[in-house]
């Protein structure tokens, strides 16, 4: 293994947070993470992943170790969580300095670290994932560069492809922020994810 993936927090870094959206929400908000993985991701980095989730509303009678269109997904046991999961994955990596360890939980950057493995923020690893999506796109090469959110640009070209790209009056376009907004950069439709608000990152 050489990608572990803390998923309800990439969940949370990706923006897919909305209101309202009902029963199977948080199913959904899931399959769509994992369908953006799968992709997003190179076939080598593909198969040498694992997104975990917490045992808190997983899918009734999927096992807790299971696979997503090549993906491998696990769930904790019930007392546990994806936080324990991945410490316990850390410790037992036979390679650790070959694994990146996707989460913003500090406590997971610091077992990452005590082992020699690569630790890194879950918004900084998605705009990374982002930034190399546009550009094979584009049938471009994606420029080394540190980590950091994609360029108002890249995001707009990203929505573009799949349609997703919001439109706004021109009288509001001066004022729009150049920052990084999750909420409106999000690549995912309108309305995932509202019931995992009161989810811990």
């Amino acid at each position: 293994m050489a990608l572990l993936i803390d998923g309800y927090n990439l969940l949370h870094a990706s923006g897919i947070l909305g209101r309202g959206i009902g029963p199977g929400g948080l199913e959904r908000s899931r399959t769509a993470l994992l369908n953006f993985l799968v992709e997003s991701l190179s076939e080598r980095d593909l198969a040498g992943a694992m997104v975990v989730f917490d045992a808190r509303d997983a899918p009734p009678g999927l096992p807790r170790l299971t696979t997503h269109r090549g993906l491998a997904v696990r769930f904790a046991e019930q007392g546990s969580d994806a936080d324990q999961v991945i410490e316990d994955l850390i410790r037992a990596d036979t390679s650790p300095r070959r694994l990146v360890v996707v989460s913003s939980d500090h406590r997971l950057h610091r077992a990452a670290k005590r082992r020699g493995a690569q630790p890194i923020d879950s918004d900084r690893w998605y705009a990374e994932v982002l930034r190399q999506r546009i550009a094979r796109q584009r049938g471009t090469r994606p420029i080394n560069k540190p980590s950091e959110p994609s360029t108002q640009g890249e995001v707009d070209y990203w929505l573009r492809q799949f349609g997703l790209e919001e439109t706004e009056p021109e009288n509001d376009k001066s004022a729009r922020s150049d920052a990084p907004d999750p909420a409106r950069d999000s690549p995912f439709p309108p309305g995932y994810g509202e019931d995992i608000d009161d989810l811990d990152p």
